[in-house]
């Protein structure tokens, strides 16, 4: 299908640019539009721009400018111009000029050295605020999406903060949005909130705008990329990039970075302590620093000893090579003896640094690097430990997974320890970690999403212009990203204000709330699954008066109704009386039923006779008519008088009543007579039903003489078709006319003065059949001919035109083609879209209405026939042939392509002959038996279902004819140098040549004709080959072959060369064994394999094993000194010769073993003495004396260091504290705490905390002060002595039973005593 024709979205040809001045020049921006006369408007920062000394506006027909003159840095500002609904945003960006290098004054301050340079404009958290704010008050308001103001990119040093803000307007938002940051494609920030990001926000109700920022503090360089920040509402989306520069920050100076590691703090006299509470996360995040060269540097080592910092020299150490030999175990002993605190870096460096990974001890197999699975399906993770008993933790992401329902499952099959995630989804995508004991396997799961499918398409649409259009789709993913287009052209919030997307669960819809002509075209909607295509078609908004209203004559307290009928069931008017607005009430309603509106008014009276119009809103019609009131007068009058019909009382033909199919028809027809006729009424010249009403006294025989034979009376009065009869008229209704009731009615009044009649045309007319189906021909790329036959009943009114829908083939959706009535019994449908399958359908239409819709044609599919094939060219001319080739249409089309067709004529003629028998699918062709001397012309055509291409010719006549070609070989270029096979493999030489007629070929080997049962030779029209089959030595040689055309001969020679694999050497010799050393000598192969010798390869093995071991190789010498052999051992040697094919399949061995001699020195490895780590305890920091409060849990706190690590007990008044459930002791790396659950006033006194290892003991106290509760004294001093008693009675009881139990209580019934002593 071709793609259609792009239409320009934009209604500018020529938009600004963004442009860059320097201060305190001009800027002038120029914009193009595609018609002259549109307004345009420029706008700074969101405001219009008004023409001052300042902004200078031009417009010369379609070209229109803006000046800025005199741009300060406050213009440094986002600028936009808008025609129509096309908006256009561009910046101006203003650099400060460049300023010359002056010489200060002596008097003034020097410039600041590098180090005290100014820091970039957003590097810590005092200038951060700063910065945002001016950002947005620079910043221009986003008219577009849910964003007020959006997050702008931004640059930080390392270290510094930075904070990045979104605003979101709240006036039309019922809740407060939902609001996500993202760093990269998934990661959400929302789960990493801690130490170096915070999230904020807030809501101003003045301004009724929510803010919500993102803090990064102490920002390092892997903060830097790109983000997104994300907003939703309950039918709103928007989303809004930004990026993150992480700069370096400046270096002056030696770094001294081993002082950095060790985070030193200087305290009070110069004295540096070494916090143990130092967090290594600064460093966390890929430091890259060269650690082993500033490891090496001496001046870094420091050694920290008790109160005073001394520097002592230390030798040059590599850390590093002491770090790959130690085991892990001792990292952090060694990290802390060179004065190394950042230990994770380092490790993280030595990661990296070991070549060789050692073999895992707990797993037998390990996970896969990597493992990818579909988004909904499951995995299963499996890795095999080597001890089936041992437990293991499973990981993602650094947290251990919990069994939680049937998302996690975790299995153990012998030594198989599996993890299955069901129903995998984005969250999944992760790392995942397998711990066993101490060693760890790392995999990551990558979750693929499945492409996203369309499964319900677009539909066409026609609408009128202003009317709202929307377009709608289903996808087979919730909340899936779709893409729109029109006309090709990819439709977005920011080119245009017309355009909304929504979406709601699976389905998407693109929103055009007033549409214009211009919008007309094909809008697209693309996912990575599938396209939908749907044509839109935007017609001037034109209305159709069906029926107009039409005058009215009524007796008093009789019904009037105005009806009237318009094309368009949405359009509302109002109903005038003598050109005052109609007011419905209790008698006068007005009621609007799809395209009918009516006027209804109940007992009617005088006041009631006026002029009625009916206005539509909106469409300069007045459709009016006239009410008339019949006032009638009876005058008595005391004598006969005859019968008397008056039919010109309804103000029309007398003789004939049209009555619209389905409505009332009420004729009130005006009598007289005295004494009071008797009214038949009668149906005549159609055996139809005859309706006769009148008083008692008549009998059926009285009247029934008078009527024709071929009538039937009737007696009832009720009925669908009856007469009602009143003192002065009668009534005739038929309820809900039909074409049956069609006629010629005949009234008849007798009385015995006399008789009257009339007759009276009662038409039926109603809308028209619906036509039969119509039928399609012409059928192209994108139209087809419509055609049908009038319908076979009118309604009884002209047909005054024709209403043509299409819809696709499984759709249920009818589009409307035309608007305005088609006259014709043909129609040309256009627009279509090639390759889907279409129904059409007609409606007719008269003054009455619409018919019912014709049945559908039978589908059918705009296709167009494909262009002509592409470099149709003659290949070959032979007495009797002709070769052709060609390429291709290059638009094919939806119909395919069934064949093509090759005709020939002769020079002269325009008799065009076939040249093949049906369709060929090649793209070339032999025309085989042609006359020899005719010269042709040649064409070809393409076909598929929708016919014939263009005809594709050869410009000039071919004369078929055999042209001399003088022979020629066009040899290869590895031909023309010696080819090289190796026994066995197989020789295929083509060689191409040129020469006609076909050449006579020979070949020859060596002068000699070749065996045919050796060598294959087969040659064609245009080359030749030689085949062997199975490459053999004696092939090698040169191979001669020459191409004969009658005395013109052309001859090449190619060198075949058959190589094998040489021999083993010979004449192997042990010729002389000293020291270390063993020379051996050779003489070269016998057979050297058709090959040049290019070396030998010499190995060696020792007698005990026999196992051989590669001394040399290539070796080109024929004899070699074969060094550093084991004293004691005897050795053999051999020798393999080398040619292009290989190593010989044999070597050659010496006869005796080499024996090396040993020698009387000895080895004596010298002695070490190991070094003593161990220390007795020593208190680094000692405990406090406290002061706290009754009733609040408590702490002492102290640190100590010792080698072994020593053995740690705290004592209360020389007690021990160890089985006191009351007290909780901790040490965790070296620090010591003691907590104290609810102290009470007796708790205080002296604590102790003393430390034993090996090599000694150490001790340290502190007084602990418990403050009683002020309310609980005064509770106590107000008892009486009775009660006091009582207390201390119970407290001895208790007492004595304490004293009974074993001697493992002895601690509490001190405890207790002391108690006791501090109530007394």
């Amino acid at each position: 299908m071709p793609e259609p024709v792009k239409k320009t979205v934009s209604a500018f040809t020529k938009k600004p640019k963004t442009t860059e001045v320097t201060a305190g020049s001009t800027a002038v921006f120029e914009a193009e539009t595609e018609k002259s006369g549109i307004k345009v408007k420029w706008q700074r920062a969101g405001t219009e721009i008004t023409e001052s000394e300042k902004y200078v506006i031009k417009t010369e027909g379609n070209k229109h400018s803006l000046t800025i003159n005199n741009v300060g840095k406050e213009d440094d500002v986002t600028y936009a111009v808008i025609a129509g609904s096309s908006k256009v945003k561009f910046e101006l960006k203003v650099k400060e000029p460049e300023k010359s290098e002056t010489v200060p004054p002596a008097g003034d301050a020097p410039t600041p050295t590098a180090s005290e340079s100014p820091a970039p404009p957003v590097e810590s958290s005092q200038n951060t605020e700063v910065a945002s704010s001016q950002t947005q008050a620079e910043e221009p308001l986003d008219p577009i999406g849910l964003f007020v103001t959006r997050p702008q990119d931004a640059e930080v040093t390392v270290g510094g903060n930075i904070t990045f803000t979104a605003k979101v307007a709240g006036e039309s938002l019922l809740k407060k949005p939902s609001v996500k940051w993202f760093k990269g494609k998934w990661m959400d920030l929302g789960s990493k909130v801690g130490k170096h990001l915070q999230l904020h926000d807030n809501y101003d109700r003045n301004t009724k705008v929510y803010t919500f920022e993102l803090e990064i503090i102490e920002a390092n360089m892997t903060f830097a990329g790109g983000y997104r920040c994300e907003v939703s509402t309950k039918d709103k989306f928007d989303s809004s990039s930004f990026n993150l520069t992480v700069n370096e920050a400046p270096v002056t100076g030696d770094l001294d970075i081993r002082a950095a590691f060790r985070r030193t703090s200087l305290a009070g006299g110069g004295r540096r302590m070494t916090s143990a509470f130092l967090s290594a996360e600064g460093h966390d995040e890929g430091a890259e620093f060269d650690f082993s060269s500033l490891l090496k540097k001496s001046s870094f080592l420091r050694s920290v000893n008790r109160g005073e910092a001394k520097s002592e020299s230390q030798s040059d150490v590599d850390v590093w090579d002491i770090l790959r030999k130690a085991p892990p175990t001792e990292y952090e002993k060694i990290a802390f003896q060179y004065g190394i605190t950042d230990l994770r870096g380092m490790l993280k460096r030595l990661k990296r640094i070991k070549k060789e990974e050692k073999k895992s001890t707990a797993f037998l197999k390990k996970l896969d690097p990597a493992y990818q699975v579909d988004k909904g399906q499951k995995i299963k993770l499996m890795v095999e430990v080597a001890n089936p008993d041992a437990d293991v933790k499973w990981l993602k992401n650094g947290q251990e997974i919990q069994v939680s329902g049937s998302k996690y499952i975790f299995e153990a099959v012998g030594n198989k320890r599996i993890l299955t995630i069901n129903h995998c989804s984005l969250a999944d995508d992760a790392a995942y970690e397998c711990v066993v004991g101490d060693e760890k396997s790392f995999t990551e799961l990558f979750v693929k999403e499945p492409p996203i499918l369309i499964t319900h398409p677009l539909e066409d649409q026609m609408v009128m212009v202003g009317e709202r259009v929307e377009f709608e789709c289903e996808v087979s993913e919730e909340g899936a990203t779709v893409k729109w287009e029109k006309d090709g052209i990819e439709l977005t919030r920011e080119e245009t204000f017309k355009y909304r997307f929504k979406k709601d669960g699976k389905k998407q819809y693109l929103i055009i709330n007033e549409s214009t002509k211009e919008d007309s075209g094909h809008y697209t909607v693309k996912t990575n699954g599938g396209v939908s295509v749907a044509e839109l078609i935007v017609q001037e908004k034109k209305l159709e008066v069906y029926q107009s209203i039409a005058d009215l004559t009524v007796k008093a307290r009789d019904q009037a109704v105005f009806k009237c009928e318009v094309s368009d069931e949405n359009v509302k008017g109002i109903w005038l009386k003598n050109g005052k607005e109609v007011v419905p009430d209790e008698r006068i309603k007005i009621s609007h039923i799809g395209r009918i509106h009516k006027l209804t008014i109940e007992d009617v009276t005088p006041e009631d006779e006026a002029d009625y119009s009916f206005i539509p809103q909106g469409f300069a019609y007045n459709l009016s008519a006239k009410l008339q009131f019949l006032e009638v007068k009876i005058d008595f009058v005391p004598r006969e008088e005859p019968p008397k019909i008056h039919l010109d009382c309804l103000g029309q033909s007398p003789d004939t009543i049209v009555v619209v199919a389905g409505n009332k028809l009420r004729l009130d027809v005006p009598v007289s007579g005295d004494p009071t006729p008797t009214v038949i009424w009668q149906k005549v010249n159609k055996k139809t039903d005859l309706v006769r009403i009148n008083d008692d006294s008549m009998t059926p025989s009285e009247n029934g003489s008078d009527l024709n034979t071929d009538n039937k009376l009737l007696f009832e009065s009720e009925g669908r078709v009856r007469v009602e009869i009143h003192e002065d008229h009668c009534v005739f209704i038929i309820e809900g006319a039909e074409k049956e009731d069609e006629g010629v009615y005949r009234v008849i009044l007798k009385n015995p003065v006399g008789e009257d009649k009339a007759d009276i045309t009662v038409k039926v007319i109603d809308v028209p059949d619906p036509p039969e189906a119509p039928t399609i021909s012409n059928i192209g790329e994108d139209y087809c001919t419509v055609q049908w036959q009038p319908p076979k009943y009118d309604g009884g009114q002209p047909v005054l035109g024709y209403i043509l829908e299409r819809k696709k083939k499984k759709s249920y959706r009818w589009m409307r083609l035309n608007f305005d009535l088609l006259k014709e019994l043909t129609y040309e449908a256009k627009r279509m879209i090639e390759g889907v399958v279409y129904e059409m359908r007609i409606y007719a239409v008269n003054s009455i209405g619409m018919s019912r819709p014709s049945p559908a044609s039978k589908p059918f599919m705009p296709i167009a026939p494909p262009s002509e094939p592409t470099h149709f060219t003659v290949e070959d001319v032979s007495d009797s042939t002709v070769a052709l080739k060609w390429r291709p249409p290059e638009r094919i089309g939806a119909g395919g392509l069934d064949g093509y067709i090759v005709e020939y004529c002769k020079d002269g003629s325009t008799e065009w002959i076939p040249a093949l028998p049906g369709l060929t699918e090649r793209t070339s062709a032999l025309i085989k038996d042609l006359v020899t001397g005719d010269k042709l012309y040649f064409r070809i055509k393409a076909i598929n279902l929708a016919g014939e291409s263009g005809a594709a010719i050869i410009k000039e006549p071919v004369t078929v004819q055999e042209i001399l070609q003088r022979p020629k070989f066009w040899l290869p270029r590895h031909l023309r140098q010696t080819l090289v096979k190796k026994v066995g493999e197989t020789i295929n030489i083509v060689i191409p040549f040129q020469g006609k007629p076909r050449p006579k070929i020979t070949w020859l080997k060596d002068g000699q004709t070749l065996d045919s049962k050796d060598v294959g030779i087969r040659n064609s029209n245009t080359d030749t080959i030689l085949f062997i089959r199975k490459a053999e030595l004696h092939h090698s040689g040169a191979y001669e072959v020459t191409l004969q055309i009658e005395n013109m001969t052309d001859k090449v020679v190619i060198t075949i060369q058959i190589i094998d694999k040489p021999g083993p050497p010979q004449n192997v010799k042990l010729v002389d064994v000293w020291g270390f050393n063993a020379a051996l000598e050779w003489t070269p192969p016998q057979d050297d394999g058709n090959a040049q010798i290019l070396g030998y390869t010499v190995q060696k093995a020792d007698k005990k094993t026999m196992e051989w071991y590669t001394v040399f190789d290539h070796y080109r010498r024929t004899n070699c000194i074969v060094s550093d052999l084991i004293m004691g051992n005897e050795y053999f040697f051999r020798i393999f010769s080398e040619n292009l094919c290989g190593l010989s399949e044999t070597a050659a061995t010496t006869k005796n073993p080499a024996h090396i001699q040993k020698t009387g020195t000895t080895y004596k490895p010298p002695s070490y003495k190991e070094h003593d780590f161990s220390e007795p305890p020593k208190f680094t920091h000692p405990l406090v004396n406290r002061s706290v409060i009754a009733g609040y849990n408590t702490t002492l706190s102290c640190a100590v260091r010792g080698i072994p690590k020593p053995k740690i007990y705290w004592y209360k008044n020389k007690m021990d504290l160890s089985g006191d459930a009351k007290y909780r002791m901790f040490s965790k790396q070296g620090v010591l705490t003691l907590e104290i659950r609810k102290p009470t006033p007796f708790d205080g006194g002296i604590y102790t905390c003393k430390a034993v290892n090996e090599c000694g003991e150490a001790e340290i106290e502190c007084r602990l002060d418990v403050r009683g509760n002020q309310h609980l004294s005064k509770t106590l001093n107000c008892n009486s002595s009775a009660s006091q008693a009582l207390e201390w009675n119970l407290k001895r009881r208790k007492l004595k039973k304490l004293m009974k139990d074993n001697f493992s209580s002895f601690r509490s019934l001190v405890h207790l005593q002391s108690h006791l002593i501090y109530v007394n």
